[in-house]
């Protein structure tokens, strides 16, 4: 779906006072929006062209340290400038923030006007051209789910985010009635990113108290990741506005469900669906099967991305609907990867081993490459494996450590090949240093368990 503005539009919105205020975003290694906000008229005049960003934005993370050990950028490298080549395609109005307009931002290089190549939206376009030049479309959706609180960021952040609140007191996964409480602030949600062009479909209470989910209608695989990436910014921005607060943590208590960001997808052929075989007995195609297949011979090659950080691990815990298992099953929400749509023209896999952690960009890439692969090499698919797979015997299983993960990203000759080693090595040592620092840092845990009894 296209975003909502377009450049005419946003001129004349801006010669009619209606719009002020520009924000011009690139996604960084987190997922995160990181840009500028322009005066209205001066990015109408000249800023629509380019602006610039100091190049580290590519190589901190979550809390911003300049971290050392990347090939791109360094000290010794002065931190130079990248360019941000706005997509105008992508500009839409943001209803909860007044008088503004968004726009997505190209990383390039500032002398050579290049792509990028570890900027999560070139990692993306990369696979996307790879799978256009074999003549298909990627269509995705992806499900985010997060947590909503009583007490406000700030509250929380001075508290160090102690005993937060939840709006909801109790698990309200379908309920109505249980939701109603949180509806003032899902409502908005809900109809701001409507109204920024964004077509969400529906929001849910989901499996733990103050849990939520929010879905989006599936697009083409770049706007599915530009999609992702403003609705968690919206849903903090629009929380914060309520003096609320959200957390999209894939775990952010060991004794709460995770938080998880399912990806579906398929891929497409002259506007028809490729999955779909009315003659299988599934109704998947061969292709379809390929692609799953490469998808389950790569699953724990490409976990990085889809649980990029230390806590990502908690969530896969047996039981609580986070899957233990690189499996493929059909419409068995126990399985790392489910047929949806069985027998139907929406015939679909959903990977569910993500959480609402994950980078987008990164994320739908790495599916992409893996089952593009499945396909040009032919693979086999697996049968599929029913009942609970939590307790399945000796079948392929998750990484269980970011670890573990870190290690079959570095060796994968799959990733080197499709991504390029610079954007392997790149996103490897941001996994070097997650580990780093964990293991650095004395925690909460040890310092309950052991100040008095070690």
């Amino acid at each position: 779906m296209p975003a909502n503005l377009t450049f005419d539009g946003l001129k004349k919105a801006v010669a009619s006072g209606e719009i002020d205020t520009v924000v011009t975003c690139l996604t960084d290694m987190q997922g995160r929006l990181m840009g500028k906000r322009f005066v209205a008229q001066h990015f109408v005049e000249s800023a629509w062209e380019e602006t610039h960003c100091c190049n580290y934005l590519l190589a901190t993370d979550l809390e911003m340290t300049t971290v050392q050990g990347y090939e791109s950028t360094s000290w010794a490298a002065g931190y130079g400038d990248y360019m941000m080549k706005p997509d105008l395609a992508t500009l839409r109005r943001i209803p909860w923030l007044p008088g503004t307009a968004l726009v997505m931002c190209d990383v390039l290089d500032h002398h050579t006007h290049e792509p990028v190549p570890h900027a999560p939206r070139s990692v993306l376009q990369k696979q996307i051209a790879r799978a256009r030049a074999m003549g298909f479309e990627p269509m995705m959706a992806t499900e985010l789910e997060f947590y909503l609180f009583e007490q406000s960021f700030a509250e929380l952040f001075d508290s160090r985010y102690f005993e937060p609140v939840p709006l909801a007191r109790y698990n309200i996964d379908y309920s109505i009635f249980g939701s109603s409480r949180d509806e003032p602030i899902m409502r908005a949600i809900r109809n701001g990113l409507y109204g920024a062009g964004i077509p969400i479909e529906c929001s849910k209470g989901e499996a733990d108290a103050g849990q939520e989910e929010v879905n989006a209608k599936y697009s083409d695989a770049l706007d599915t990741a530009d999609m992702h990436a403003i609705i968690k910014q919206g849903v903090k921005e629009i929380a914060q506005a309520h003096d609320a607060s959200v957390t999209f943590m894939a775990k952010y208590d060991h004794r709460k469900a995770g938080s998880s960001s399912h990806v579906h997808q398929s891929l497409w052929q002259g506007g028809k669906p490729s999955f779909r075989d009315e003659k299988d007995p599934h109704g998947m195609s061969q292709l379809m099967r390929h692609y799953i297949a490469g998808q389950l011979a790569h699953a724990a090659e490409i976990t990085y991305f889809l649980a990029p950080y230390v806590n990502s691990y908690k969530r896969f815990v047996v039981g609580m609907f986070a899957p233990t298992k690189a499996v493929w099953s059909l419409d068995n929400r126990t399985a790392g990867f489910r047929v949806c749509g069985e027998g139907t023209k929406a015939v679909r896999v959903e990977c569910r081993i993500g959480g609402a952690d994950l980078n987008p960009y990164l994320a739908c890439a790495a599916l992409l490459a893996a089952g593009l692969d499945g396909i040009e090499q032919k693979m086999e698919l697996e049968p599929a494996i029913s009942g609970d797979i939590y307790q399945a015997g000796k079948v392929r299983e998750i990484p269980k450590t970011l670890g573990a993960a870190a290690q079959a990203l570095h060796g994968s000759t799959m990733l080197r090949a499709a991504l390029g080693d610079d954007v392997v090595d790149h996103y490897h040592r941001a996994a070097q240093w997650e580990l780093e620092e964990q293991n650095r840092v004395v925690t909460d845990w040890e310092v309950a368990r052991g100040f008095e009894r070690a």
